[in-house]
Protein backbone atom coordinates (compact mmCIF):
# COMPACT_ATOMS: atom_id res chain seq x y z
CA UNK A 1 0.00 0.00 0.00
CA UNK A 2 1.34 3.42 -0.74
CA UNK A 3 -0.25 6.41 0.05
CA UNK A 4 0.96 10.29 -0.81
CA UNK A 5 -0.10 13.47 0.53
CA UNK A 6 -2.40 16.22 -1.36
CA UNK A 7 1.38 18.02 -2.28
CA UNK A 8 3.07 14.77 -3.41
CA UNK A 9 5.85 15.24 -1.42
CA UNK A 10 5.39 12.64 1.26
CA UNK A 11 4.96 8.59 0.32
CA UNK A 12 4.19 6.01 2.93
CA UNK A 13 4.23 2.55 2.17
CA UNK A 14 3.52 -0.60 4.27
CA UNK A 15 4.94 -3.80 3.51
CA UNK A 16 1.94 -6.24 3.81
CA UNK A 17 3.66 -8.98 2.23
CA UNK A 18 6.35 -11.57 3.69
CA UNK A 19 10.07 -10.95 3.92
CA UNK A 20 12.64 -13.40 3.54
CA UNK A 21 15.27 -11.54 5.51
CA UNK A 22 17.98 -13.63 3.64
CA UNK A 23 16.82 -11.90 0.28
CA UNK A 24 19.00 -9.09 -0.59
CA UNK A 25 16.34 -7.27 -2.52
CA UNK A 26 14.32 -6.27 1.43
CA UNK A 27 17.56 -4.09 2.31
CA UNK A 28 15.88 -0.63 2.50
CA UNK A 29 16.99 1.08 -0.24
CA UNK A 30 16.35 -1.80 -2.98
CA UNK A 31 13.12 -2.41 -1.21
CA UNK A 32 11.89 1.16 -1.78
CA UNK A 33 13.10 1.67 -5.23
CA UNK A 34 10.90 -1.27 -6.38
CA UNK A 35 7.88 -0.32 -4.45
CA UNK A 36 7.89 4.07 -5.67
CA UNK A 37 9.42 3.57 -9.58
CA UNK A 38 9.34 7.16 -9.83
CA UNK A 39 12.07 7.99 -7.15
CA UNK A 40 15.61 6.54 -8.26
CA UNK A 41 17.51 3.96 -5.96
CA UNK A 42 19.97 6.95 -5.98
CA UNK A 43 17.71 9.86 -5.01
CA UNK A 44 16.32 7.09 -1.93
CA UNK A 45 19.86 6.71 -0.88
CA UNK A 46 20.76 10.62 -0.80
CA UNK A 47 16.80 10.84 0.92
CA UNK A 48 17.81 7.71 3.51
CA UNK A 49 21.47 9.57 4.16
CA UNK A 50 19.47 13.42 5.05
CA UNK A 51 17.24 11.85 7.26
CA UNK A 52 13.98 12.09 5.59
CA UNK A 53 13.17 8.52 5.92
CA UNK A 54 11.25 6.89 8.88
CA UNK A 55 10.72 3.17 9.66
CA UNK A 56 7.42 2.99 11.99
CA UNK A 57 8.22 6.51 13.37
CA UNK A 58 11.51 6.14 13.52
CA UNK A 59 14.33 8.51 11.77
CA UNK A 60 16.61 5.16 9.75
CA UNK A 61 19.85 6.49 8.19
CA UNK A 62 21.34 3.41 6.76
CA UNK A 63 20.56 1.97 3.46
CA UNK A 64 21.09 -1.23 3.94
CA UNK A 65 18.81 -1.82 6.96
CA UNK A 66 16.52 -5.25 6.26
CA UNK A 67 12.67 -4.29 5.86
CA UNK A 68 10.63 -6.43 8.07
CA UNK A 69 6.77 -7.75 7.57
CA UNK A 70 4.57 -4.80 8.71
CA UNK A 71 6.81 -2.26 8.80
CA UNK A 72 5.55 1.03 7.93
CA UNK A 73 7.78 3.51 6.00
CA UNK A 74 7.26 7.13 5.43
CA UNK A 75 9.49 9.34 3.21
CA UNK A 76 9.45 12.73 3.16
CA UNK A 77 10.56 14.90 0.02
CA UNK A 78 12.42 18.04 1.14
CA UNK A 79 11.17 21.45 -0.08
CA UNK A 80 12.47 22.45 -3.32
CA UNK A 81 15.30 25.02 -2.22
CA UNK A 82 14.54 28.51 -4.02
CA UNK A 83 16.99 29.07 -6.70
CA UNK A 84 18.62 32.84 -7.19
CA UNK A 85 18.91 31.85 -10.92
CA UNK A 86 18.12 34.00 -13.32
CA UNK A 87 16.64 33.42 -16.76
CA UNK A 88 18.72 34.89 -19.44
CA UNK A 89 18.14 35.62 -23.29
CA UNK A 90 21.29 33.50 -24.65
CA UNK A 91 20.28 32.07 -27.83
CA UNK A 92 20.13 28.45 -28.27
CA UNK A 93 21.23 26.18 -31.13
CA UNK A 94 18.51 23.59 -30.77
CA UNK A 95 18.68 20.25 -31.98
CA UNK A 96 15.78 18.78 -30.91
CA UNK A 97 13.02 19.12 -27.97
CA UNK A 98 9.80 18.01 -26.78
CA UNK A 99 7.71 17.94 -23.50
CA UNK A 100 10.01 15.98 -21.82
CA UNK A 101 13.51 17.25 -23.02
CA UNK A 102 15.58 19.67 -24.96
CA UNK A 103 18.54 18.65 -26.79
CA UNK A 104 20.93 21.73 -27.53
CA UNK A 105 24.49 22.08 -29.65
CA UNK A 106 26.43 24.16 -27.17
CA UNK A 107 29.27 26.72 -28.61
CA UNK A 108 32.47 27.03 -27.07
CA UNK A 109 32.71 29.25 -24.17
CA UNK A 110 29.23 28.60 -22.61
CA UNK A 111 29.19 27.30 -19.28
CA UNK A 112 27.19 24.29 -18.45
CA UNK A 113 25.53 25.48 -14.89
CA UNK A 114 26.70 28.13 -12.50
CA UNK A 115 29.65 27.25 -10.41
CA UNK A 116 32.42 29.14 -8.45
CA UNK A 117 33.62 31.92 -11.37
CA UNK A 118 30.75 31.87 -13.32
CA UNK A 119 27.48 32.85 -11.19
CA UNK A 120 25.19 33.66 -14.45
CA UNK A 121 25.51 33.50 -18.40
CA UNK A 122 25.44 29.56 -18.39
CA UNK A 123 23.31 26.95 -20.61
CA UNK A 124 20.55 26.76 -17.45
CA UNK A 125 20.17 30.38 -17.19
CA UNK A 126 19.68 30.91 -21.24
CA UNK A 127 17.63 27.20 -20.90
CA UNK A 128 15.41 28.68 -18.20
CA UNK A 129 14.33 31.32 -20.27
CA UNK A 130 12.93 28.96 -22.71
CA UNK A 131 11.58 26.15 -20.87
CA UNK A 132 10.64 24.85 -17.81
CA UNK A 133 13.70 22.32 -16.53
CA UNK A 134 13.38 19.26 -13.99
CA UNK A 135 13.74 19.70 -10.29
CA UNK A 136 16.19 17.03 -9.24
CA UNK A 137 19.11 17.63 -10.91
CA UNK A 138 20.16 20.40 -8.07
CA UNK A 139 19.58 23.60 -7.54
CA UNK A 140 22.20 25.13 -9.63
CA UNK A 141 22.22 22.34 -12.72
CA UNK A 142 18.28 21.87 -12.81
CA UNK A 143 17.74 19.26 -15.41
CA UNK A 144 21.30 18.67 -16.05
CA UNK A 145 22.08 15.26 -17.19
CA UNK A 146 25.94 15.12 -18.53
CA UNK A 147 28.17 17.99 -19.03
CA UNK A 148 30.43 19.49 -21.29
CA UNK A 149 33.38 21.59 -20.58
CA UNK A 150 33.03 25.06 -21.09
CA UNK A 151 35.19 25.21 -24.27
CA UNK A 152 34.15 21.80 -25.34
CA UNK A 153 31.14 22.31 -27.91
CA UNK A 154 28.29 19.94 -29.40
CA UNK A 155 25.05 17.81 -28.36
CA UNK A 156 24.33 17.94 -24.70
CA UNK A 157 20.83 16.90 -23.39
CA UNK A 158 18.87 18.27 -20.47
CA UNK A 159 15.32 16.75 -18.74
CA UNK A 160 12.02 18.89 -18.72
CA UNK A 161 10.84 16.37 -16.04
CA UNK A 162 12.08 14.70 -13.34
CA UNK A 163 10.96 11.22 -14.88
CA UNK A 164 12.88 11.70 -17.96
CA UNK A 165 15.91 12.95 -15.64
CA UNK A 166 15.82 9.49 -13.78
CA UNK A 167 15.83 7.62 -17.12
CA UNK A 168 18.57 9.20 -19.08
CA UNK A 169 20.98 9.18 -16.20
CA UNK A 170 20.26 5.65 -16.02
CA UNK A 171 20.66 5.20 -19.82
CA UNK A 172 23.95 6.64 -19.46
CA UNK A 173 24.91 4.55 -15.99
CA UNK A 174 23.48 1.27 -17.95
CA UNK A 175 25.58 2.46 -21.08
CA UNK A 176 22.56 2.46 -23.19
CA UNK A 177 23.10 6.17 -24.22
CA UNK A 178 26.20 6.73 -26.32
CA UNK A 179 27.97 9.86 -26.45
CA UNK A 180 30.19 10.21 -29.85
CA UNK A 181 33.20 13.01 -30.04
CA UNK A 182 35.09 14.27 -32.44
CA UNK A 183 38.69 15.76 -31.66
CA UNK A 184 41.66 16.71 -33.38
CA UNK A 185 45.14 16.09 -31.71
CA UNK A 186 48.94 16.45 -32.35
CA UNK A 187 50.71 13.64 -33.94
CA UNK A 188 48.94 10.21 -35.67
CA UNK A 189 48.67 7.38 -32.98
CA UNK A 190 50.54 4.40 -34.18
CA UNK A 191 47.42 2.16 -34.24
CA UNK A 192 44.11 2.90 -36.45
CA UNK A 193 42.06 2.34 -33.41
CA UNK A 194 42.16 1.20 -29.62
CA UNK A 195 40.80 1.88 -26.22
CA UNK A 196 42.23 4.05 -23.26
CA UNK A 197 41.14 2.20 -19.83
CA UNK A 198 42.72 4.22 -17.43
CA UNK A 199 41.36 5.47 -14.14
CA UNK A 200 40.62 9.45 -13.82
CA UNK A 201 40.73 11.62 -10.54
CA UNK A 202 41.52 15.37 -9.21
CA UNK A 203 45.20 16.19 -9.94
CA UNK A 204 47.36 15.84 -6.93
CA UNK A 205 48.95 18.82 -6.72
CA UNK A 206 46.48 21.16 -9.35
CA UNK A 207 43.07 20.86 -8.27
CA UNK A 208 42.03 22.51 -11.29
CA UNK A 209 42.96 19.50 -13.66
CA UNK A 210 42.26 15.54 -13.74
CA UNK A 211 44.38 12.74 -14.47
CA UNK A 212 45.24 9.58 -14.49
CA UNK A 213 44.86 8.21 -10.85
CA UNK A 214 44.93 5.07 -9.64
CA UNK A 215 41.76 3.75 -8.18
CA UNK A 216 43.30 2.87 -5.01
CA UNK A 217 44.16 6.24 -4.51
CA UNK A 218 40.40 7.83 -5.44
CA UNK A 219 40.59 7.20 -9.42
CA UNK A 220 37.58 6.32 -11.30
CA UNK A 221 37.10 3.91 -13.71
CA UNK A 222 37.19 5.64 -17.38
CA UNK A 223 36.94 4.35 -20.44
CA UNK A 224 37.58 5.74 -23.77
CA UNK A 225 36.99 4.38 -27.67
CA UNK A 226 38.93 6.04 -30.12
CA UNK A 227 39.49 5.70 -34.22
CA UNK A 228 41.47 7.35 -36.54
CA UNK A 229 39.32 9.49 -39.05
CA UNK A 230 41.61 11.11 -41.28
CA UNK A 231 45.08 11.86 -41.34
CA UNK A 232 46.10 15.30 -41.48
CA UNK A 233 50.17 15.51 -41.64
CA UNK A 234 51.28 15.78 -38.22
CA UNK A 235 47.67 16.06 -36.61
CA UNK A 236 44.48 13.64 -36.48
CA UNK A 237 41.43 14.13 -36.36
CA UNK A 238 39.92 11.34 -34.27
CA UNK A 239 36.46 9.67 -33.56
CA UNK A 240 35.76 8.82 -29.82
CA UNK A 241 33.10 7.17 -28.08
CA UNK A 242 32.95 7.42 -24.31
CA UNK A 243 32.16 4.40 -21.93
CA UNK A 244 32.41 6.39 -18.81
CA UNK A 245 31.54 10.19 -18.64
CA UNK A 246 34.19 11.81 -16.12
CA UNK A 247 35.87 14.94 -15.67
CA UNK A 248 37.76 16.19 -18.55
CA UNK A 249 38.11 12.67 -19.79
CA UNK A 250 39.01 13.15 -23.58
CA UNK A 251 41.43 15.28 -22.44
CA UNK A 252 43.10 13.52 -20.21
CA UNK A 253 43.79 10.57 -21.74
CA UNK A 254 44.33 11.64 -25.02
CA UNK A 255 47.18 13.82 -23.20
CA UNK A 256 48.50 10.68 -21.75
CA UNK A 257 48.84 9.08 -25.10
CA UNK A 258 50.82 11.35 -26.02
CA UNK A 259 48.60 13.30 -28.67
CA UNK A 260 46.66 16.03 -27.01
CA UNK A 261 43.57 17.32 -28.28
CA UNK A 262 44.77 20.82 -30.50
CA UNK A 263 44.12 24.32 -28.64
CA UNK A 264 43.41 22.80 -24.88
CA UNK A 265 45.02 25.32 -22.65
CA UNK A 266 45.24 22.66 -19.58
CA UNK A 267 46.50 19.63 -21.13
CA UNK A 268 48.74 20.02 -24.47
CA UNK A 269 51.00 23.18 -25.27
CA UNK A 270 50.32 26.85 -27.07
CA UNK A 271 52.00 25.52 -29.89
CA UNK A 272 50.44 27.86 -33.20
CA UNK A 273 48.61 26.28 -35.76
CA UNK A 274 47.16 29.39 -37.68
CA UNK A 275 43.84 29.16 -36.36
CA UNK A 276 42.14 31.66 -32.73
CA UNK A 277 40.11 29.07 -31.22
CA UNK A 278 37.86 29.38 -28.36
CA UNK A 279 38.81 26.64 -26.62
CA UNK A 280 40.13 22.84 -27.41
CA UNK A 281 39.12 21.10 -30.72
CA UNK A 282 36.91 18.71 -29.35
CA UNK A 283 33.23 18.41 -30.32
CA UNK A 284 30.30 16.28 -28.89
CA UNK A 285 29.33 15.25 -32.08
CA UNK A 286 26.41 12.82 -32.11
CA UNK A 287 23.90 11.99 -29.15
CA UNK A 288 21.74 8.79 -29.33
CA UNK A 289 19.66 8.08 -26.24
CA UNK A 290 16.16 6.31 -26.08
CA UNK A 291 13.05 8.88 -25.23
CA UNK A 292 11.92 8.43 -21.78
CA UNK A 293 8.26 8.61 -22.85
CA UNK A 294 8.11 6.64 -26.00
CA UNK A 295 11.05 4.27 -25.91
CA UNK A 296 12.03 5.29 -29.62
CA UNK A 297 15.71 5.91 -30.08
CA UNK A 298 16.97 9.75 -30.95
CA UNK A 299 19.87 10.59 -33.01
CA UNK A 300 20.78 14.29 -32.61
CA UNK A 301 24.18 15.66 -34.96
CA UNK A 302 25.57 18.87 -33.98
CA UNK A 303 27.11 20.63 -37.09
CA UNK A 304 30.69 21.21 -36.56
CA UNK A 305 31.17 25.08 -35.47
CA UNK A 306 32.82 27.07 -37.54
CA UNK A 307 36.44 27.07 -35.90
CA UNK A 308 37.00 23.32 -35.98
CA UNK A 309 36.00 23.65 -39.92
CA UNK A 310 38.28 26.40 -40.14
CA UNK A 311 40.96 24.15 -38.59
CA UNK A 312 40.42 21.27 -40.56
CA UNK A 313 40.37 23.07 -44.05
CA UNK A 314 44.12 24.77 -43.03
CA UNK A 315 45.64 21.48 -41.66
CA UNK A 316 44.12 19.60 -45.36
CA UNK A 317 45.76 22.16 -47.14
CA UNK A 318 48.95 21.74 -45.43
CA UNK A 319 49.37 18.18 -45.81
CA UNK A 320 48.29 18.25 -49.19
CA UNK A 321 50.86 20.86 -49.85
CA UNK A 322 54.00 18.70 -48.04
Amino acid sequence: MIETDITGRTYTVENTAAIDQNNSSDRLDIWLSNQIPELSRSRIQNLISQGNVKINNETCTSKKIAVKTGDRIQITLPEIQATNLQPETIPLDILYEDDALIIVNKPAGLVVHPAAGHPDGTLVNALLAHCPLAEIGGVQRPGIVHRLDKDTTGAIAIAKTDFAHQHLQAQLKAKTARREYLGIVMGIPKTESGTIDMPIGRHPTDRKKMAVVPVEKGGRSAITHWQIKERLGNYSLIHYQLETGRTHQIRVHTAEMKHPIVGDPIYSSNRSIGVNLTGQALHAWKLKLQHPITGEFLEAIAPLPDEFNTLLKILRLRANIS
